[in-house]
């Protein structure tokens, strides 16, 4: 069946969708780009491109410009009342004027010398709120004035292009449209407004006119600490309350700020002066009226909650040329993120006496200083950065001329990627032991070279005669052996320049092995505990403003405040409560520079130095003990050994000298070496050693006892016998290697 068509239904008006014309398509666009052009506009009269510190920076300079006025005024005036008193004096000489009219004229010139002498003294402080808003108004209407102004006079222009094109010169007429077409379609482009920025004055941000600090001056020219005042309790407005420290912008409203939290804290604080603005925070002086700034510290906490600051942010450090006043640090980044690094050192650019810098303090002064005399302690926790700071001390004295460094660390990697540049590396008890008693003998030795040499009351150093400086990492994991040898080279070492650096994860005598802690010249504390604080720096060193305890060790993730310290007795610097952060070197770089000083040439002992030791006693406690029949009862706990043999029980590269000479001695080593290459071993025990020996020689070597072959190899320059490491059972048995005496050879 054949299906029926349907006819066609006829489509209602309604469904029908007409083109828009070109006409209606260029209106719609007009009016769009007006829009465009409106908002622009209007964006522009508010101002809104106007960024916020080029607003503070105009009313600085705006402020700065009529302070300038002022003294130019003021100058003018003083000018004018010189050249009346000037002329009424001429007039008095000529019997024309008075007396009494040259004296007041002279007291005017004198009021009106005071007025400029203040002027000019004044310090222009920041804007104020109200000053930026003028200027910004003040903009505002000028560009108003701007917009009405080009208005009116387009109309004439206008005018006169349309009348020249009706007398056949178009020129003006091409120029104005062609204008206004490009000007239409700069300002119709899609418009986005920036909205309205926060009032905030940007980080670092210092209004030129303004002095690095604020500090008045006393008429000889010394600083006044505080000396500008911002604000004081009495100037504080009615029924304030405190707010956080984001809400000030201005020295006023910090001073505000801080002066409202102290009083709801119950914290002493009267006056806040000399405000400054870093890119990490704010900084002023804060003065107490009652007691000392220690009420700041105890109340920090509660204020760091006022100032909604994270923990640490409030740091204050109490002043000791003024002690009813503090630096008060308002910490809200990182102080030390601008820290300069540390300048590149040449292998012996330096010589041990100069100071280097190592660091940064919170205020972003350098910390610079020199070890030469200088024994030193460095506590820090696990985590605390103590072998950083190691390394940026190495980092220096490695670079000098005339100084030969030692590596002591009986747990740890000690100086680690410097250790081409360090002379002597000692790990084992053993090792470090032999290396404290060395430098213990050469210290007594070298006082009594002193006065042969014509040095006086201190070792003259130089690259022939050079100082020594002894890095000690983990001293509390060290020996009681080794603690009582550095205890004895701290008191006798300064003035030989033989000096040590000990680092420990604790200050208190329960880690020293003895109370140490406060018999250094030098000592520097990070992260710890409390009582750490009070054992380095002195039981009241926490209500001083020591505040080492309140920093954060690294953990694996974050460094936090590893190599951040409060130091005392850097030579030419007061002792003061300043936190400094110690700058941190790239391994690799510490070991290209490690390499460099290697290649430079590294330094050994002066002879005059070694020749000294000869006639010098050992302390009792490392001399054998005898029985009635003097037989040996207790063997030396450590022996003094030559340089070269301290050297090689180190794994150092002796110092380059001729072949042993023929005699009892070499032939002694080269029957030592034999025998070990004939059983293919490396090392042997003294006993089997010698056992081998007398099968191996029995005319030479039968009838000798132990003690008499360690005689002989002594004279041979092969040293006492050394700890071998396990070998079958024993753990550590005492002999020799064979590639250490093969070396002699």
């Amino acid at each position: 069946m054949a299906t029926e068509a349907q006819p066609d239904v006829e489509k209602q008006p309604t469904d029908i969708v007409t083109e828009p014309t070109r006409g209606d398509r260029a209106k719609a666009a007009f009016a769009v780009q007006r829009g465009h052009v409106g908002a622009r506009v209007k964006d522009w009269l508010a101002g809104g491109d106007l960024d916020h510190a080029d607003i503070i920076q105009a009313a600085t300079e705006r402020k700065q410009r009529k302070h300038n006025e002022k003294i130019a005024h003021q100058n003018r005036i003083v000018a004018e009342a010189h050249g009346n008193l000037y002329n009424a004096k001429l007039q008095a000489e000529n019997g024309d004027g008075r007396s009494s009219g040259v004296a007041h004229l002279g007291g005017r010139v004198a009021a009106e010398e005071s007025k400029l002498a203040a002027l000019q003294n004044t310090l222009v402080m920041p804007p104020t709120d109200r000053e930026i808003a003028n200027v910004r108004h003040a903009k505002k209407a000028g560009r108003a004035g701007i917009l009405a102004g080009g208005g009116l006079a387009s109309v004439p222009l206008l005018g006169m292009a349309i009348e020249q094109a009706a007398h056949g010169q178009p020129l003006i007429l091409g120029i104005v449209a062609a204008g206004a077409s490009w000007g239409w379609y700069v300002i119709s482009r899609p418009f986005v407004g920036r909205g309205e920025q926060a009032g905030e004055v940007p980080f670092g941000l210092t209004p030129a006119s303004l002095p690095a600090t604020f500090q008045g001056e006393l008429p000889g020219g010394a600083p006044i600490v505080g000396g500008n005042v911002v604000m004081s309790v009495e100037q504080l407005p009615e029924g304030a309350k405190p707010f956080p420290i984001r809400g000030a912008r201005t020295p006023d409203q910090l001073a505000q700020c801080v002066l409202l939290a102290a009083r709801a804290e119950g914290v002493p604080i009267v006056e806040v002066s000399d405000v400054q603005r870093h890119p990490w925070g704010w900084q002023c002086i804060v003065r107490v009226s009652d007691g000392t700034p220690e009420a700041i510290i105890e109340k920090s906490g509660d204020l760091e909650t006022k100032f909604d600051l994270p923990a640490n942010g409030v740091r204050p450090q109490p002043i000791k040329a003024r002690r009813a006043c503090a630096v008060l640090r308002l910490v809200e980044g990182n102080p030390f993120a601008t820290a300069p690094g540390l300048p590149y050192r040449a292998p012996k650019s330096l010589s041990i006496t100069d100071r280097f810098r190592i660091g940064t303090s919170v205020g972003g002064d350098p910390l610079e200083l020199s070890l030469a005399g200088v024994m030193g302690l460095w506590v820090a926790a696990s985590g605390g950065g103590k072998t950083g700071i190691l390394q940026a001390l190495a980092e220096g004295v490695t670079a000098c001329r005339d100084n030969i460094t030692i590596d002591l660390d009986p747990f740890g990697d000690g100086l680690e990627d410097l250790g081409d540049a360090v002379r002597i590396t000692a790990r084992t008890n053993e090792q470090i032991e032999a290396v404290l008693l060395f430098f213990l003998v050469m210290a007594k030795g070298r006082a009594r070279l002193r006065a042969k040499l014509g040095m006086g009351k201190k070792w003259k150093v130089s690259p022939e005669r050079p100082a020594v400086t002894i890095f000690f990492d983990e001293l509390p994991k060290a020996s009681a052996l080794a603690k009582r040898l550095y205890n004895d080279l701290l008191l006798v070492g300064r003035k030989e320049l033989i000096v040590e650096q000990a680092a420990a994860q604790g200050g208190q005598s329960s880690y020293l092995g003895a109370n140490i802690a406060q018999m250094v010249a030098l000592a520097a504390v990070g992260p710890c505990k409390v009582e750490d604080t009070r054992s380095v720096f002195g039981d009241g060193s926490v209500r001083e403003g020591y505040l080492p305890h309140k920093l954060s060790p690294a953990t694996a993730t974050d460094p936090k405040d590893a190599g951040h310290i409060f130091i005392q007795g850097v030579p030419g610097m007061a002792d003061e409560p300043i936190e400094y952060a110690v700058h941190e070197v790239p391994s690799a770089v510490l070991r290209q520079l490690a390499q460099e000083r290697l290649e430079a040439g590294l330094l050994d002992p002066d002879q005059d130095s070694l020749d000294a030791m000869k006639n010098v006693d050992l302390p009792e406690y490392v001399l054998p003990t005898y029985d009635n029949d003097g037989n040996i009862k207790k063997p030396a706990p450590v022996e003094l050994l030559t340089w070269d043999q301290l050297l090689r029980l180190c794994d150092a590269q002796p110092a380059e000298r001729g072949p042993l000479e023929d005699g009892a001695p070499r032939m002694a080593v080269e029957d030592s070496v034999a025998v070990m290459e004939k059983a293919d071993v490396d090392r042997m025990k003294t006993e089997t050693l010698l056992a081998a020996l007398q099968d191996y020689e029995p005319d030479v070597y039968g009838q000798m006892t132990a003690e008499e072959f360690k005689a002989l190899m002594k004279t041979a320059d092969a040293g006492a016998p050394i700890s071998l490491g396990p070998i079958g059972e024993e753990k550590s048995p005492r002999g020799f290697k064979r590639d250490r005496l093969r070396h002699l050879l």
